[in-house]
């Protein structure tokens, strides 16, 4: 539209004449877009983007749509039509209009953000909730070519967190056939995705979705919530499997954000977009030029190898496009090569006769080419807007992947775009994201967000999500060996988020502080898409929380987490499958008693951070990790007054020599270890049957 209709001069002598014309980024306003994208959704029954919306003066919607060709075309309306159309009506009728406009927006307001009928869900509704999103998931499981679903296929990592939980629980009930089905499933599309199209091979990082069933050809954009959640969701595969495989596409992502994606003061921009000049002093941009090859360049860019990466990547004179009739229906990619394996490494290498360490040697250097050779193209667009939400989800995963990849195999091998670096780097790019986040984006008189930077702090507040991701990345900033600073300011910042966003009659958050008048909807958002819900994250929160403190602050966040997934029981019940991880939450919170790892020792240690390691190396979404170091008397003077029995174990335990941990559940914890095997081997052991 931007092309055909936005650049056009028809068009925009009718817009300049009868409109005023608003252009709104819905990454810097989601509160906007969530107005009149609901209602363009209630209205016409779907949505989309680029969403056109035509408002009276007092904001109200009139109509609206998605994408309009310029002219009338195919049983469809133009946009010029469109708008001569929209400007006769609003002659001639106008008042029916207006009226037609604030119902819809009255009748969107009540439905958007219901309350709860009760101040909790019905006992069992968790347990059902997540079978019954897991056998949705698995019936939807495409077996052959991995993901759930059919094409275009989206990476939506809120599955995959459900269906890793899921094996989870049914491991701890004994049901090992069943959790390693649920799990292969996951493992599968993880392995298709990394070895597929959408997957940068070159540059590292994941493209926004596969316009194929293949995985093959993506739309070219990189999103950063794609990045931190996938970057997640490889690690968990890790630790379930310890395959170097997974821990080395984690190290891909991160990576790739750490030298594309990263800012001067550690801010972590949004996102590249998927078009670019094919060469430079074009005008004219193109969907994946930066990205594809012919095969021509790949032979003259890698010379003697040239044969090889052919064939490893699918590359041919003629494109590699063909796989399905979905890849490039317009023949826009004719004689061009999205990189992509269709074969396992160790098959490639035994054809050739070679030891597969000499062939991945051989894909790392011809890599290193290409990327050396596409660094001279003109780039993708860079979105180096700094949104607070993104960032949450980003540090989250920098923060784990600090500790989990610390178990990956002694003199592991890294082959480009992975680095290789030392782990303890990616604590440090967390450490520096949240902290530029706090120094530019947050007030501390106010004690409020701002949602996003750019040469300086949007007007825009900080929105639900804003809180809630960031919150979450805190929480693993700080399990994973962060100052006890952070968890103390996800702790105010949970405050301020229910100042400002929680219904207290009706439980839940809306997603927006209500405060701007301009902005029609207050919403109670549940859908986990391709980011999840701000309530499904806070749900998850809190329950976090109230396993770090005591008393009625814990009290009151499990009830706040109660209350909360009761606004969305009929969701729960009907359709689970559109909240994957507000169906965790609900498990989660109905867990009879999290486990707890407490270590007590001093601070920064050698044996502390060998501790740390052992204690988050396992996949258990259903810990809390807690450090002390009782000769540092603003940590114990935190405790004291958050969690008097953390204090006591803290003093109870503490020599100046070792770290001591414990692991308590149910009230009662285990005799304490003081080494990081022992925590391993007490970490994995298998609850009783009559736990």
């Amino acid at each position: 539209m931007e092309v055909e209709s936005f650049e056009d001069e028809g068009v925009a002598r009718l817009l300049n004449d009868w409109f005023v014309s608003i252009k709104v980024d819905r990454e810097e306003r989601p509160d906007v877009d969530k107005v009149y994208m609901s209602y363009v959704q209630a209205l016409y029954g779907g949505g989309g983007w680029p969403l056109s919306v035509f408002l009276s003066p007092d904001l109200k919607p009139l109509m609206g749509g998605t994408y309009f060709p310029p002219d009338d075309n195919y049983g469809r309306p133009g946009f010029k039509t469109v708008l001569r159309k929209v400007k006769e009506a609003w002659d001639t009728k106008k008042d029916v209009l207006v009226k037609s406009g604030a119902f819809a927006i009255e009748q969107l307001s009540e439905a958007l953000s219901a309350s709860a009928r009760s101040n909790k869900l019905p006992d069992g509704l968790p347990q059902s909730a997540l079978r019954l999103c897991a056998e949705q998931l698995a019936e939807r499981c495409d077996s052959e070519l991995g993901g759930f679903g059919s094409a275009p296929k989206f990476p939506r990592p809120v599955e995959l967190q459900l269906m890793l939980y899921h094996s989870k629980k049914l491991e701890g009930h004994g049901k090992l056939g069943e959790a390693e089905e649920s799990s292969k499933m996951v493992l599968f599309t993880l392995q298709c995705m990394a070895r597929g199209g959408i997957h940068d091979h070159v540059g590292g990082g994941f493209h926004r979705y596969s316009v194929d069933e293949y995985w093959h050809v993506p739309h070219f954009e990189k999103m950063l919530y794609d990045q931190g959640q996938l970057a997640n969701a490889y690690l968990d595969a890790f630790s379930i499997t310890r395959d170097a495989f997974y821990s080395c596409i984690a190290r891909d992502i991160l990576d790739y954000l750490r030298r594309d994606m990263i800012g001067p003061n550690g801010e972590i921009f949004s996102a590249e977009d998927a078009d670019s000049a094919e060469s430079e002093g074009s005008t004219r941009k193109k969907e994946g030029a930066f990205y594809i090859w012919t095969s021509r360049q790949v032979e003259e860019i890698v010379g003697e190898h040239a044969p090889l990466i052919m064939d490893h990547y699918y590359a041919k004179p003629s494109g590699n496009c063909d796989l399905s009739r979905l890849s490039d229906p317009d023949n826009e990619f004719e004689g061009k090569n999205v990189l992509i394996e269709r074969k396992s490494t160790s098959a490639m290498a035994s054809k050739l006769g070679m030891p597969v360490e000499n062939y991945l040697d051989i894909l790392g250097t011809s890599r290193r080419k290409l990327f050396d050779m596409r660094s001279k193209r003109p780039r993708p667009h860079l979105d180096d807007k700094v949104i607070v939400a993104w960032n949450g989800l980003a540090i989250s995963s920098f923060a784990r992947a600090s500790k989990i990849l610390k178990g990956e195999p002694e003199g592991a091998k890294f082959n480009f775009p992975v680095i290789g670096v030392d782990p303890k780097e990616y604590l440090e790019a967390a450490k520096k994201a949240v902290s530029f986040i706090r120094r530019q984006l947050y007030n501390p008189q106010t004690r409020r967000l701002q949602h996003s930077f750019r040469n300086g702090p949007s007007k825009a507040p900080g929105f639900l999500d804003d809180y809630a991701f960031l919150i979450s990345g805190l929480l693993d900033l700080y399990e994973c060996g962060g100052e006890l600073f952070w968890l103390a300011w996800a702790i105010e910042l949970q405050d301020i988020q229910d100042e400002l966003f929680l219904d207290r009659e009706g439980g839940g958050y809306f997603n927006t502080p209500g405060e701007d008048p301009s902005v029609l909807l207050r919403v109670k958002e549940d859908h986990d898409g391709a980011e999840p819900s701000g309530n499904s994250v806070s749900a998850i929160n809190l329950v976090r929380l109230a396993s770090m403190v005591a008393g009625n602050r814990s009290d009151s966040y499990r009830q706040n987490a109660e209350h909360l997934l009761a606004v969305f029981e009929s969701r729960l019940k009907d359709t689970a499958m559109a909240v994957p991880l507000m169906c965790c939450a609900a498990d989660m919170l109905s867990v009879p008693s999290r486990k707890q790892v407490v270590l007590v020792g001093p601070k920064p240690s050698t044996e502390m951070e060998d501790m740390l390691v052992a204690a988050n190396a396992s996949y258990e979404p259903n810990r809390t990790v807690i450090h002390i170091d009782p000769t540092d008397e603003e940590e114990m003077e935190f405790w004291e007054e958050n969690n008097k029995n953390i204090a006591l174990m803290g003093k109870n335990n503490f020599a100046a020599d070792k770290v001591v941990a414990l692991v308590c559940q149910n009230f009662t914890c285990s005799s304490h270890v003081t080494d990081p095997r022992s925590l391993e081997a007490l970490l994995s052991q298998k609850p009783s049957s009559g736990a």
